[in-house]
């Protein structure tokens, strides 16, 4: 089954278009990502399915059923939030239970689920303390945890790890991940962060501008990327752009090449001038000036000893290069 079909859906908010005639489908289990610049939609988008705004045009099915007037708790999905919305005099336990009470559940199946939910996510613990009592990360599994308990059709993820440091960002990355494995549940998460949306999603929708530039498994953006926006969103360090190409490119267009497969090479296409070095321990990232004045950055696994200041030649394989056209679209070498 379908989890969820998007059709032609438009959103405005007066005279501003924020999504643009959306069109997509999540299969049943599958984690999709939808990842963009801050103000692209995504976030919009993600309140449109759960029915926190209404679409201006368009239809929005979830399990097969066309649910553009049917109020949020009865759409069958259950939401994440950055913010956690946790309410501060209730107890771990109290705070997962609530929904279910609310739905005037058996007392058997409330603590058949809230129990479940709290084994599935190390939360035995802390069931009796209040979120005043608990670190960032635990907040935010009881959040999730409040989410499982509901056994909805489709979870909603909104930016849940952005209020997190980065230690804890990928711990709850690693069990969001997990939690997606055991559920097999359909998900779609919403974030800005490029690695996020890299190794959680099955499928990637990035958007600029209120419109889908690409749908697809990471890798097949990342090594095939349908246009330069799409080219240079995805990848750490990102792909750098040349004007002034060693190959054929179109007028006005530009060369792409990922930072990692430049190589430092004698009698290389590429000359330039090392202008800063990032020792990270595992790679180098090496900042190039090219004689053209135009910014590259290398990256070379392992440690370096390049130095600022000292002369470089580069090259790369051919068939690991992009082309794109004045237009942002790519196109053959």
């Amino acid at each position: 089954m379908t989890a969820l079909t998007l059709t032609n859906v438009c959103k405005s908010f007066g005279a501003v278009e924020v999504l643009k005639d959306i069109n997509l489908t999540v299969e049943d289990g599958e984690f999709v990502v939808f990842v963009g610049p801050s103000g692209c939609g995504k976030s919009t988008l993600l309140r449109v399915i759960a029915g926190l705004e209404d679409a201006t045009s368009g239809t929005v099915e979830i399990g097969g059923d066309v649910v553009n007037t049917i109020p949020p708790a009865k759409r069958g999905i259950a939401m994440v939030f950055q913010s956690y919305a946790l309410y501060p005099h209730l107890t771990v336990r109290d705070n997962m239970a609530l929904g279910l009470k609310q739905e005037k559940q058996p007392r058997s199946v409330i603590d058949e689920r809230v129990n479940k939910a709290v084994s599935m996510l190390d939360l035995g613990a802390y069931v009796d303390r209040r979120p005043s009592d608990l670190s960032g990360g635990q907040r935010q599994r009881v959040a999730i945890g409040r989410a499982i308990v509901r056994e909805p059709k489709l979870f909603l993820f909104d930016e849940p790890l952005s209020n997190l440091d980065a230690a804890l960002r990928m711990n709850t990355r690693i069990e969001i991940a997990e939690l997606h494995r055991t559920l097999s549940a359909s998900m779609i998460y919403v974030t800005h962060d490029q690695t996020e949306a890299m190794t959680l999603a099955d499928k990637i929708v990035v958007l600029r501008d209120g419109r889908v530039e690409q749908v697809g498994s990471p890798m097949e953006l990342y090594n095939n990327p349908a246009n330069q926006f799409v080219a240079g969103f995805l990848g750490s360090p990102a792909m750098n752009f040349l004007k002034k190409a060693p190959l054929t490119i179109p007028k006005g267009g530009a060369l792409g090449i990922r930072p990692e497969h430049l190589r430092p090479a004698k009698g290389g296409r590429i000359k330039g001038t090392v202008t800063h070095v990032e020792r990270l321990g595992g790679d180098t990232n090496l900042l190039v000036s090219t004689a053209e004045q135009e910014p590259l950055t290398v990256r070379i696994f392992g440690q370096d000893d390049t130095q600022v200041g000292a002369a470089i030649e580069l090259d790369f394989n051919d068939t690991q290069s992009f082309a794109f056209d004045k237009s942002l679209q790519r196109v053959a070498i």
